[in-house]
């Protein structure tokens, strides 16, 4: 019987990249979008999966959405945290707005998932959840202190919940990607997007599907003693 993964943020990106894999693999799939029915509709053709619109700002939302794909898949053997947005400003310039808004999307929207999926997963003793960190959330990011903080909470978040949920038979596990070529990136100018390929020892930017081929691996069986670390998918950045 195959298994499942509720994947957010998976209309664009990684999560998109995620639920192509994951499908690819034989994975059942649900994953969630925000406000992009057409585009979420054309993957899900695509890939059979099942999309479901969910605004990680609500705890109702994504609550509703995890029990859809309870519901009609039946239990949720994995969690793939990946919504989440970015934003460039000076220190001085980030208003306590754009605070509140990036930890409530990066963070909190990753504790309202896991907080959903969990007590399927306590109940059974079994799942694997992935969060998406970031590069910048190890390193720091100049102009982007906001955002790289709320990547760096994730993986304190990570590590807590290996501890917590480990005697329950669930895995938690982090990504910290490096740079990807995604519509995230496309902020950067084209000058700046290869400045940094020549800092990364592969000499080039990764993929989507390369993130995506590592989250399914750390949500498989083949990653069944492997928890509360952070793997980077970074060229070596």
């Amino acid at each position: 019987m195959p298994e499942t993964v509720f994947i957010t943020g998976g209309s664009r990106g990684i999560g998109a990249a995620c639920v192509r894999t994951f499908a690819e693999a034989g994975w059942n799939v649900a994953f969630t979008y925000r406000a992009n029915r057409e585009l979420a509709g054309a993957l899900a053709e695509e890939t059979g999966a099942l999309p479901l619109s969910a605004d990680q700002h609500e705890s109702m939302a994504v609550s509703r959405a995890a029990g859809e794909a309870l519901g009609h898949f039946g239990a949720i053997d994995a969690v793939v945290c990946n919504a989440g947005i970015a934003e460039q400003k000076m220190f001085q310039d980030i208003t306590d707005e754009d605070w509140q808004r990036m930890l409530d999307i990066n963070l909190m929207g990753t504790v309202r998932t896991i907080r959903a999926c969990l007590p399927g997963m306590l109940h059974r003793k079994h799942g694997s959840i992935v969060t998406v960190s970031s590069v910048w959330g190890q390193a720091g990011a100049s102009c982007e202190s906001h955002y790289a903080a709320s990547k760096a909470a994730l993986i304190g978040l990570t590590k807590s919940l290996a501890l917590e949920l480990g005697p329950s038979g669930i895995r938690v596990n982090c990504v910290a990607p490096g740079v990807i070529d995604t519509d995230m990136n496309a902020m950067h100018s084209r000058e700046t997007m290869q400045e940094l390929a020549a800092e990364t020892p592969l000499g080039r930017i990764g993929t989507a599907g390369e993130v995506a081929d590592s989250i399914l691996y750390l949500c498989s069986e083949h990653a069944s003693f492997i928890t509360g670390q952070v793997l980077g998918v970074n060229g070596g950045f």
